[in-house]
């Protein structure tokens, strides 16, 4: 079981004073807050993708490979992966790059965001969104496991002996995981190809999330990859924490009422009922996150936004302080018990590489430099197989 902290890099402004932090202000913090993440003995910190105002993290490899070389230990991934209007060429070679950078330790979770404007920014259209996802990934899948790639698709240009460089570490893409908060579509794309599902619960009723993640498990044993109890699942959630809990809402509410998500809305009290939002003592969030499995079932990682609605940076270390030192260990143990030996740990690079049957070292042979080689460039390469990709359109070639 994986723990950690997502952040979607917004700037807002402190309700309690009226300040707001500068972009540079704003970077460095978060860079404190990852490398404390390791610190306090969490596993993963994840981070989002946006290209406006307020929001700061419009290259998240760039800030993700700068973190690897502060940490040792803490799983890299991020919090969305535009997969809509990324080129999933500059994606595969990207993400392949923060895998060898950072030794491994990087994953990434797909999503489609929730900017509409940024799709005609990149050249797109938002009313082809889920087409988009599906080519795409088909693509970026492709370009990972296979040296030489030929492509025709429908949002992009073809490709012809494509080779995308450099080959993912030891020869093993990145973990993927699937992100959604409403879309069945993801949950079952994220079953079809055996990645990981994730349900950022964050605002909706428990019910909702509880559908999506059942589809996904239905599915994924549908398509031969397992038992429905061995799909990789991960979830979000949010919390603020004090020793006595009327100090926790006391001081949260303010940052509650006035953040751009979710403020001048349902009240804390409403929020807190209807969705995975805890405010209180640690205990309480221990209670709240040791249940998580009798919803939805034995999962694989737990992330939780922190690092939001204005909170200054000593506030958010102080909950990183308490997170690690008085909740996560707790979670561990509870959600350790009773764990069936059927229920796969979190994916890490070392599990996939051995699952995979070891690492390959992927040499270059001589070639022209162009990716139009005979063949494959690389010396140890077999032959690539063939295979039908997820609702790919039916001119794509797939050989």
């Amino acid at each position: 079981m994986q723990f950690g902290i997502f952040s979607v890099s917004d700037i807002t402004e402190d309700p309690t004073t009226g300040r707001t932090p500068s972009e540079a202000e704003k970077i460095r913090a978060t860079l404190t807050v990852a490398k404390h993440i390791e610190e306090v003995g969490l596993d993963v910190f994840a981070l989002g993708e946006h290209h406006n105002p307020p929001f700061w993290s419009s290259s998240p490899t760039t800030t993700l490979a700068y973190i690897a070389g502060q940490t040792e230990r803490i799983v890299l991934s991020t919090a969305t992966t535009l997969i809509t209007t990324n080129d999933p060429v500059k994606l595969a070679e990207d993400y392949a790059m923060l895998q060898h950078v950072s030794g491994g330790r990087a994953d990434l979770m797909l999503g489609r965001g929730n900017t509409g404007p940024v799709y005609p920014w990149f050249g797109k259209d938002i009313r082809q969104g889920l087409p988009l996802t599906i080519e795409n990934y088909a693509l970026l899948h492709k370009l990972w496991r296979e040296d030489v790639v030929d492509w025709e698709g429908q949002f992009r240009t073809p490709l012809q002996g494509f080779t995308s460089t450099p080959r993912p570490l030891d020869g093993v893409p990145p973990f993927v995981w699937h992100g959604s908060i409403r879309t069945p579509e993801i949950a079952e794309q994220a079953a079809y190809y055996g990645d990981g599902f994730f349900a950022n619960n964050i605002f909706w009723p428990k019910e909702h999330y509880q559908r999506l993640i059942s589809l996904y498990r239905e599915r994924y044993a549908h398509y031969g990859h397992g038992a429905p109890e061995q799909a990789i699942v991960g979830l979000g959630g949010q919390v603020f924490m004090r020793a006595n809990s009327q100090d926790a809402v006391r001081e949260f509410r303010p940052y509650f009422d006035n953040a751009p998500v979710y403020g001048h809305g349902p009240s804390l009290e409403d929020f807190t009922e209807m969705t995975p939002l805890t405010v209180g003592s640690p205990q309480q969030v221990i209670d709240r996150y040791a249940a998580m499995r009798e919803t939805f079932g034995d999962y694989q990682r737990q992330l939780f936004l922190i690092d939001h609605a204005g909170l200054p940076l000593k506030t958010v270390l102080e909950q990183l302080d308490i997170l690690g030192g008085e909740v996560v260990p707790v979670l561990r143990r509870e959600l350790a018990k009773d764990r069936p030996a059927t229920v796969p740990d979190a994916p890490t690079h070392a599990s996939l590489v051995a699952a995979a049957g070891g690492a390959r070292e992927a040499v270059p042979g001589a070639n022209r430099g162009d990716n139009l080689t005979d063949g494959s460039p690389y010396r140890d390469a077999e032959p690539a197989v063939a295979g039908a990709s997820f609702g790919a359109a039916a001119s794509r070639k797939d050989a």
